[in-house]
């Protein structure tokens, strides 16, 4: 009889990828993508360099795997923010606030996950994070814009160019230091929504009453 393994056998071995996923997570944080090594990984995961290697045959796959999972958790944010929010234009504003205060948390992270310079094996599927946070502001900006909120404009264009002024206004180089996390995070989004032709005075209402998280 093929050995199956047991429901505590899957959970145990779910358990101890995980906790090899937030080691690397906590590295890239704290050091950015370059600093993700195995013997490392190991080290702040307090297990065997071997095991990880049982999960993630090589360093690119577990990068590859901190990408992905970032990826899926500030999606499932984006989407559940714009949802619960009252109107397309409350629901865009929610989108573009809910990335920005994310990324503006974990700073160092975010940069990492979303620009920093990286193996181009695996950049491939950062650009897909990106092409992914795209399509929901694609959606959200065409929504608005068939129900009149907005004027008419070419989304393909429009929902990029904003992802990369908040990429750049909250986390790049030349972005100022945030000492009042809200307020930045405030600042972006009304940039965003002028941008987008909401005019000032409703943008201003927008950001007074979007949530943050």
């Amino acid at each position: 009889m093929p050995y199956r393994r047991t429901e505590n056998v899957v959970r145990r071995l779910a358990e101890r990828e995980q906790t090899i996923l937030g080691a690397a997570q906590s590295i890239v944080g704290e050091k950015g993508m370059g600093a993700v090594q195995i013997a490392a990984v190991a080290q702040r995961a307090d297990i065997a360099a071997g095991t990880i290697y049982r999960y993630f045959p090589s360093k690119n796959d577990l990068v590859a795997e901190v990408i992905a999972a970032a990826a899926c958790r500030e999606l499932v944010a984006m989407h559940a923010a714009g949802d619960a929010a009252p109107g397309p234009l409350s629901a865009l504003a929610a989108c573009l606030a809910t990335f920005a205060a994310r990324a503006l948390h974990d700073r160092r992270l975010a940069w990492a996950i979303m620009a920093e310079p990286i193996d181009p094996d695996i950049d491939a599927l950062r650009l897909n994070f990106r092409r992914a946070i795209a399509a929901e502001l694609e959606m959200r900006i065409s929504t608005a814009i068939a129900e009149g909120h907005l004027p008419d404009q070419d989304v393909r264009v429009a929902a990029p160019a904003v992802i990369g002024a908040l990429l750049e206004g909250l986390l790049g180089p030349l972005a100022p230091h945030a000492e009042n996390a809200r307020e930045a995070v405030r600042a972006m989004t009304l940039f965003a929504l002028r941008a987008l032709g909401v005019v000032d005075a409703r943008a201003r209402g927008l950001v007074a009453q979007c949530p943050l998280p």
